[in-house]
């Protein structure tokens, strides 16, 4: 099929073209080059005024010392759980309650956390009764200068994402067998996993670590609602210069975006250090005979903090859906007064607009991300050759490298190119970072199916392309609606790519709800934050019904 033979080419330049075109477009402003704004001669002067601004060092240690320990406590809880609870009821019961939380965005899950926190949030209002507050306490618990609210809100989101990576790692290894082995030998359950199973766990979920970095070291939306303020972190920084009205200063956050790309070349770098050290320490306990049997005491921290990670995120949902009907509500009272949706009728003229081109970006790059797998994947079967580790960092680069640090450059370079397709251009730039999310999603479902089925259907004198319509795609219709869903969410999340590249005239539900984080409405923020979420929810819901009715006669079909 010529599809099927395209599809990895087009993937892979998908995936690293940009990331190339706009490096090249950030490090040459940077360097003083762009004729447009009358940069022709290469000079360092750019960064000589990115280091002299104020607290700028500050702000780059903060976006690197949330990037790692928002990473380290996220893998060690997740870690943990796994090791001390796998293949037991408890497990089960955790990860059906994890897995949703895959769908909703971080900009969501930050608001629910900043009403769950905040001084005159919900915990200080169930708090307020016993201890006689009547009055919001003067904390400064959001936007705190250290950046521990915002590294608490991105654990809390990391946590799922990182549990269901290394959930699909698991079958692919012996470990019942191996758990069975190391407690006959007297190893506890925490130490016979991290022992024999978790450095080749961490060998398949590394990338998906170093993304988790990556992100967290240069987030902004997240850090714009929960991260400080004096100074804030450096992606916040680097956006208020994006955006200045004075074009000169495109310069210096050119400079600026190149350092970003150093904390977060620094920050993995950091880590691949860390990745030595913890194997050594695990090393050495192994071959010190130390078995770990009381493990008691890490199994219920890891598994109270895994549980409470997902229930602040569910809380956090339900109450932007309060807020967001809730009509005088003050301190400290627990319920609001009465329930109206006078917010929905204000806010629904100006979110409609936003609305839809939240819905048409993210359908559109979610169709072109499943074509272009399914091509890579029928090329796969095809060839026989699956790409290997090589096609599989490729497929998360675009998640490695900050957003921050190309994406400017893709700006500079559309802008450069004089062209009006605005809107094709966001679709383009969503695209980049929902095609890994649908690969990663439908190639383990695809890759599954008995390819017995092709081989009688080719024997029965079908087409390769009549199989996959007939046979393949019926097959895996449940997989491949949820992988669109997955990559629906992910559009529905981006902010920067849709601020950068859609320059204020084109905005979603997300940019929409991250700019109201500086008001304080808090009714008005749970609208678009609520929509924000149920979004990838109805996403999800429609990926998991709409198969069931199609196929409801053919349940021996299911995959």
């Amino acid at each position: 099929m010529t599809l099927a033979r395209l599809a990895p080419p087009l993937t892979i330049g998908i995936l690293i073209l940009p990331l190339v075109f706009g490096l090249v477009g950030t490090v040459l402003p940077a360097l003083g080059y762009l004729p447009a704004l009358g940069g022709t001669t290469v000079t360092t002067e750019h960064f000589a005024e990115l280091f002299a601004m104020p607290a700028i060092w500050r702000s780059a240690w903060l976006s690197l010392f949330v990037g790692l320990a928002t990473t380290a406590i996220s893998l060690g809880i997740v870690m943990l759980f796994v090791a001390g609870w796998s293949q037991t009821r408890v497990f089960q019961r955790v990860q059906h309650l994890l897995s949703p939380l895959l769908a909703i965005p971080h900009a969501a899950a930050a608001f629910g956390f900043a009403f769950l926190i905040a001084p005159s949030g919900y915990l200080i209002r169930l708090a307020a009764p016993v201890f006689g507050i009547d009055r919001p306490p003067d904390l400064l618990i959001i936007n705190d200068p250290l950046g521990l609210t915002m590294m608490a809100g991105l654990i809390v989101k990391e946590i799922p994402f990182l549990f269901l990576v290394t959930l699909a790692a698991l079958p692919q290894l012996p470990h019942r067998p191996t758990m069975q082995l190391t407690s006959a030998m007297g190893y506890g359950r925490v130490a016979g996993f991290a022992y024999a199973l978790a450095p080749r766990v961490y060998r398949q979920i590394r990338f998906a670590v170093y993304a988790v970095i990556a992100y967290a070291t240069s987030v902004v939306d997240v850090a714009i609602i929960l991260g400080p303020n004096l100074p804030p972190t450096l992606p916040v920084r680097l956006l208020r210069w994006m955006n200045d009205p004075d074009l000169s200063v495109r310069f210096l956050a050119s400079a600026g975006a190149v350092l970003q790309l150093s904390v977060t070349i620094a920050a993995l770098a950091l880590w691949w250090l860390l990745e030595r050290f913890v194997a050594a320490v695990v090393t050495a306990a192994c071959d010190g005979g130390l078995r770990f049997r009381r493990d008691r005491i890490v199994r219920i921290l890891s598994l109270t903090a895994t549980a409470i990670a997902g229930l602040i995120v569910f809380a956090g949902v339900a109450l932007l859906a309060l807020w967001s009907v809730s009509a005088f509500w003050q301190f400290p009272d627990l319920w609001p007064q009465a329930l109206s949706l006078s917010t929905w009728q204000s806010a629904l003229p100006r979110i409609l607009d936003p609305l839809a081109t939240t819905l048409l970006a993210g359908l559109a790059s979610t169709l072109i991300a499943l074509l272009l797998t399914i091509g890579c994947l029928e090329r796969e079967i095809e060839t026989g050759k699956t790409g290997g580790s090589r096609a599989l960092l490729a497929i998360y680069m675009p998640l490695m490298v900050p957003q921050i640090a190309f994406v400017f450059g893709l700006q500079v370079l559309f802008v450069a190119s004089g062209t009006d397709q605005r809107f094709a251009a966001l679709v383009f730039v969503h695209l980049i970072f929902v095609l890994p999310y649908v690969f990663l999603s439908l190639s383990d479902p695809w890759r599954a199916l008995d390819r017995r089925y092709d081989r009688v259907s080719a024997g029965l004198g079908r087409s390769r392309l009549a199989t996959l319509l007939s046979i393949r795609l019926p097959m895996l219709a449940r997989a491949i609606a949820t992988a669109a869903a997955v990559g629906f969410a992910v559009s529905v999340g981006q902010y920067l790519p849709t601020v950068l590249i859609g320059e204020g005239r084109l905005t979603t539900i997300t940019t929409e709800a991250v700019a109201l984080a500086s008001g304080g409405n808090r009714r008005v923020i749970g609208v678009y934050a609520f929509l924000q979420t149920l979004l990838p929810f109805v996403a999800f819901a429609i990926a998991s019904l709409v198969p069931a009715l199609l196929f409801r006669g053919r349940r021996s079909m299911r995959v």
